[in-house]
């Protein structure tokens, strides 16, 4: 009987199987032994349960118990191991010379410092010296002051302020505002500075005067600024500060003006010949000027002068008695007023005294006081009599007084003292009445 297909297929197909050789054997790979287990431990555990297990049914129970007890015990334990302590070491600050080895580059190849220090040029690194802050501030002056940066601008105020021909006779104000148009000018050798146009300051360099004759500039009804040797500090007059002469030393018979001296004048006035030779001078070597130029501090003295103007009609105007008055009669007025300050605590004028000025007040406040006589009870049926100051009010900001007590000479029935600084703008007796 012949197969069908589906057979004949599975038995030839298990014929070829039978055919086929068996697969090669392969090695087993090796079990890597833990280093946590202790494998001599395990084996003795493992020998006494199997001992135990061969005696009796109640013996295998008891094998596994121990077993199970002792298991724990082929398992090393595992050393805790810390972490390791980070220790901040403290950052030890480093000393100037390092912290200037560390700041210098390498410079062995640049030829541009080798020439430079050949010809004796300054040093690039390291704290700037005296010559080279002049060389900064020499070329900050070189700049048209609209070029100038702030900090430039800062840099030239600070230089008018160790200045004591200046200082002696401007304010920080004054001198703040004069740095920011103040140049420098390069004179050479053997040539004619002309300073009536302006206040100089020898900046680099020495400079002779024309004249060897000094003006006295201790005048009494009117004197102007003449040059000013190194020997003494020169001083210069204006009618808005105060005359503060130095200490002076006679002339040699041939003077000569070195750094920081200072000659010029800061008036805006014709001279005639003989007052232009006073303020000229004759470089000796090439030098280096520092020129505050008279128009500019003529023009800032006005601009201040109108402002302040404008500052004192705006405080008569605010009193609660002018505020009805036209502008030109509080201009007239204003002409007429001084600034002054007075502590606190101060007295300005006492009961049943007149006073000697008009006052207005532009910031502080002033306590009015009057004397009262009053009756003390001593014992009974005994009174004395004493005489008391009481408080009766105050004067503040924008108020004045003093107007009736100069006009109709007229003491005054109170006494005013101050309760803190008090700034006033006043206008004297003497002032009023002239006017």
């Amino acid at each position: 009987m012949p197969l069908s297909s589906l057979p004949a297929a599975i038995l030839s197909h298990m014929i070829a199987i039978n055919n086929v050789p068996p697969p090669p054997l392969h090695s087993l790979p090796r079990l890597k032994m833990s280093k946590y287990i202790d494998y001599g431990q395990l084996n003795e555990l493992c020998h006494k349960r199997e001992l135990q297990s061969r005696q009796s049914s109640y013996n295998i129970l008891s094998a596994d118990y121990m077993f199970i007890k002792q298991y724990p015990k082929i398992f090393l334990k595992r050393k805790t191991r810390l972490p390791n302590l980070f220790k901040q070491e403290e950052k030890r600050e480093p000393t100037k010379d390092k912290e200037l080895q560390l700041q210098k580059p390498d410079d062995s190849h640049n030829i541009a410092i080798h020439v430079k220090k050949a010809h004796g040029g300054l040093s690039l690194y390291g704290p700037k010296n005296f010559e080279e802050k002049l060389v900064g501030l020499l070329n900050i002056l070189k700049k048209l002051p609209i070029y100038r940066t702030l900090h430039e601008h800062r840099t030239v105020w600070k230089l008018l302020k160790t200045i004591p021909d200046l200082t002696s006779q401007l304010t920080d104000e004054y001198l703040k505002i004069l740095s920011k148009s103040v140049i420098s000018q390069t004179w050479v050798k053997g040539s004619t500075v002309v300073g009536n146009d302006g206040f100089y300051i020898i900046l680099k360099g020495s400079a002779r005067p024309q004249t060897k004759v000094y003006k006295d500039v201790i005048d009494e009804n009117e004197s102007t600024s003449s040059f000013i040797s190194q020997n003494f500090q020169g001083w210069f007059f204006d009618e808005n500060f105060k005359n503060i002469p130095a200490e002076m030393h006679t002339p040699s018979s041939n003077p000569k003006l070195q750094q920081w001296s200072a000659f010029g004048t800061l008036e805006v006035k014709a001279q005639t010949d003989s007052e232009t030779k006073e303020y000229t001078v004759i470089t000796v070597e090439d030098c280096e000027i520092l020129k505050i130029p008279a128009k500019d501090f003529s023009r800032l003295k006005s601009e201040k002068l109108k402002h302040e103007n404008k500052e004192k009609v705006k405080l008569i105007h605010n009193c609660p008695y002018y505020e009805e008055w036209p502008t030109l009669s509080i201009c007239k007025l204003a002409a007429l007023i001084k600034w002054k300050k007075f502590p606190p605590g101060h007295v300005i004028v006492e009961s049943g005294k007149i006073i000697t000025f008009v006052a207005y007040i532009n910031s502080g406040y002033c306590n009015v006081y009057r004397n009262i006589i009053g009756l003390m009870k001593l014992q009974p049926k005994k009174v004395k009599k004493i005489q008391k100051l009481v408080c009766m009010g105050t004067l503040k900001e924008k108020e004045s007084f003093g107007e009736i007590s100069i006009l109709l000479q007229v003491p005054f029935t109170c006494t005013i003292v101050t309760g803190e600084e008090v700034e006033m703008a006043i206008i004297e007796d003497k002032d009023l009445f002239v006017a």
